[in-house]
């Protein structure tokens, strides 16, 4: 470990050794660029929710099919999952992450000057699969660039991005639309992302060892027990927490070093599930609310957009707080904030389901709904390092990340269907029935806190 550092140190540029004796905190910059990147890309994939009212009056389909198209990003996002894992291991971030976040602005642009229904549905076939290889590429950072004590909080700072675009998106979306109309919003969202694609080409190498901002004391810091084959520095808890960790599951768990491996586990595929469902609740959100505030609470177009709004800003403060809990306070422990955001978002679909009209009020309950429905999405994204090769890690993410953005690509379909037949009491109802779901499921994995020692050799 230690010649490792030497030879990186020696091969750095001569001002970046000169102040090894005091770590650079350059990975914290890269954690802020790829959550600026993310946020204009969630918001890609966000705004067709703000526009479908006003769409569906041009374009005449029933909320089945409404709820068909706003699956077709996520179904090519979802099948763009492991050919993107394929071609990051293959051309590395750097390189697949810049074309990425290029073809997505291009695939909005395009987006706003359909003119037909058919022309639309292709444009967001395209946007699922350009916007794909994303957020494989943020994660493969974040294992890449963070110790293993700061992997949550970093994973929490990228999902917060995930969030943080759906915030802006109904406001921005809201004024564009009274302003110009529809069709500009999706101009106005194509910009941003070609220029922050040309600052992640420049500015974020593949490793922190290619970066000439990255000094050797940052490299070590990094490095921290990385010599092995896990995905960092994964030994047992600190703190032992007998009755939790009985609940959760704690076990010793050898490394999948294989790509069979991890298609084969059930901790990965476990994990994938939940994520399923916990996914599908979001995208029903993104999907629907704002036709739901419009049309069965009567709320103003600019009410609509701050209301619509609210979930996500209790997303990003659910994200961060779910970081900081699991590697503060639970002492890098996943699971427990995977079952306290499922169990508690299946109690706010009843709340809402009586929740009154008031902007005001409906606001804050959707607020706590994304609060408490975020807390556990970092855990999904980590919960495969300790226990994953790290040149296996965008594969297991890839698994993991596809079945939740299958998940997000069926509810909003199945939600228009409930719409049609029967009423929004069912939608609710829809979506507390699959956070129990996902209780039982995030149950039967474990908690692979320990990392066989010899695995690691």
């Amino acid at each position: 470990m230690q010649t490792h550092h030497a030879a990186t140190a020696a091969a750095m540029p001569a001002e970046n050794t000169a102040k090894a004796g005091r770590p650079t905190r350059y990975r914290w910059f890269v954690a802020a660029l790829f959550f600026v990147i993310y946020t204009i890309a969630a918001a890609d994939r966000a705004n067709l929710g703000v526009v479908l009212p006003f769409l569906r009056k041009e374009f005449a389909m029933t909320n089945t099919e409404a709820g068909g198209l706003v699956s077709l990003f996520l179904v090519a996002y979802a099948l763009a999952q492991l050919p993107s894992a394929w071609l990051l291991s293959r051309f590395g971030v750097r390189k697949v992450f810049t074309l990425s976040m290029i073809f997505t602005s291009i695939a909005t642009g395009l987006t706003g000057l359909v003119g037909s229904l058919l022309s639309l549905k292709l444009c967001r076939i395209a946007l699922g699969f350009a916007e794909g290889p994303l957020p494989i590429g943020v994660t493969t950072t974040i294992n890449n660039w963070f110790p293993s004590r700061e992997k949550g909080t970093a994973s929490g700072i990228f999902l917060s991005s995930v969030k943080f675009g759906p915030v802006i998106t109904p406001i921005l979306g809201a004024a564009i639309i009274a302003a110009w109309g529809w069709k500009e919003v999706f101009l106005w969202f194509a910009v941003p992302g070609i220029l922050l694609s040309v600052f992640w080409y420049l500015l974020v190498a593949n490793q922190p060892s290619e970066s000439r901002f990255v000094n050797a004391a940052e490299l070590d810091c990094i490095g921290e027990g990385a010599a092995g084959k896990g995905g960092g520095h994964h030994v047992a808890p600190s703190r032992p927490m007998p009755r939790l960790d009985r609940l959760i599951r704690v076990r010793e768990e050898k490394v999948l070093t294989t790509t069979g491996e991890v298609m084969k586990s059930w901790n990965i595929i476990g994990c994938a599930l939940g994520y399923c469902c916990q996914l599908g609740i979001s995208s029903v959100l993104l999907a629907w609310i704002p036709t739901y505030l419009l049309t069965v609470k009567k709320f103003s177009i600019m009410n609509m957009g701050f209301v619509a709004a609210a979930p996500w800003v209790g997303a990003v403060v659910g994200n961060l707080l779910g970081g900081l809990l699991a590697d503060r306070l639970l002492d890098k422990r996943r699971k427990p904030g995977m079952l306290i955001s499922a169990a508690s978002t299946a109690m706010m679909m009843y709340v809402l389901i009586n929740a009154p009209a008031d902007p005001t009020q409906y606001g804050a309950l959707l607020f706590a709904t994304g609060m408490l429905l975020s807390i556990g999405y970092s855990a999904y994204m980590v919960y495969p390092m300790p226990f994953v090769a790290k040149e296996k890690f965008p594969v297991a993410n890839a698994v993991v990340n596809m079945g939740g953005q299958l998940g997000g690509a069926a509810t909003p379909w199945i939600v228009g269907m409930l719409l049609d037949d029967f009423g929004w009491d069912y939608v609710f109802g829809f979506m507390a029935a699959i956070s129990c779901l996902t209780v039982l499921i995030v149950l039967t994995i474990s908690e692979p806190l320990k990392v066989r020692a010899a695995d690691r050799l």
